[in-house]
């Protein structure tokens, strides 16, 4: 990342949140985030996003691998990541400053189809570290100059959106991204596949019929989605199940046997197993050590 960038776009992050938290800005898909003091692991799934850290550092775990991002880098996610996050680095008089940027798969697609890049290689993992090259770094500060100007969003924004998808394609990690929206590619049927488990996870999985759908025989299938996700798709789907689970009782307030049964499971002992061994504590508890922590 150019450093002389930077300090730009650690005080547009800090300017529009003021507080600690995450907030959602009028740009569609961008939000920003402060936290003024280091955090726990915890549980989140990414959606295709450039996330870029002005200041302070965060961390993200992914099937046992750890990805540390921070001014001098930034995380490229091409495909909804079920991941554990925390903040790495942060004090009340330095917070870390993060912003979350949206790509869209479609323009994906079309940019693919104006044939201005260059064509996908083999699957890679959905999520990875990048370098912030000046160009991009300036796009992505002329998208957060809007939330100054909120009359010039509806028509500024998405060619910026635009332009950061095409310089994150014709990159060196470009890859990434690419093998998304190439019609027949491997990671593309993959990336369809994960789209069904994010709207049919609390259904019965059958592993076979996923491959079927997408046209791949069932041991490509589970070979390139853990090339991708770095998980089974039987992991996969337990981790949207058990984070929805966690979302459902924090916020709606349901108890641990009726959210077990909304979000698939037929055992609600089996569910309390799996919940502890993720989160680390049983459902009542991790629920009732959430909705203690103060709030920005």
């Amino acid at each position: 990342m150019a450093t002389k960038d930077v300090p730009a776009l650690a005080e547009a992050v800090e300017r529009h949140t003021g507080a600690d938290g995450d907030f959602e800005t009028a740009v569609p898909g961008l939000w920003l985030y402060r936290s003024s003091t280091p955090s726990e692991e915890h549980a989140v799934v990414y959606v295709p996003s450039l996330c870029v850290v002005a200041q302070g550092a965060k961390e993200v775990v992914v099937g046992g691998d750890t990805y540390r991002y921070d001014p001098a880098q930034s995380l490229l996610v091409s495909v909804d990541m079920p991941a554990l996050t925390r903040v790495a680095d942060a004090a009340p008089g330095r917070p870390c400053l993060a912003a979350r940027i949206p790509i869209d798969p479609a323009v994906v697609g079309e940019l693919l189809a104006d044939g201005t890049t260059h064509p996908p290689g083999p699957p890679t993992r959905g999520i990875g570290v990048i370098e912030l090259e000046s160009r991009l770094l300036d796009a992505v500060c002329r998208l957060l100059e809007l939330l100054d100007t909120p009359h010039e969003i509806g028509a500024i924004a998405p060619l910026v959106l635009r332009e950061i998808t095409f310089r994150l394609l014709t990159g060196p990690e470009g890859a990434r991204l690419r093998q998304i929206a190439s019609a027949g590619a491997p990671a593309q049927r993959i990336a369809r596949a994960i789209r069904w488990l994010r709207d049919h996870f609390a259904e019965p999985l059958s592993v076979e019929e996923l491959a079927k759908h997408v046209g791949m025989s069932p041991s490509a299938f589970h070979l390139h989605f853990k090339s991708v996700t770095a998980l089974s798709p039987l992991q996969y789907q337990k981790r949207l199940r058990l984070q929805e689970a966690r979302r459902l009782m924090a916020a709606e307030g349901l108890d641990a046997g009726e959210t077990a049964f909304r979000v698939g499971y037929e055992s609600p002992s089996q569910f309390g197993r799996e919940y502890l061994r993720m989160f680390g504590a049983s459902p009542k508890r991790d629920v009732a050590t959430l909705k203690a922590q103060p709030t920005a």
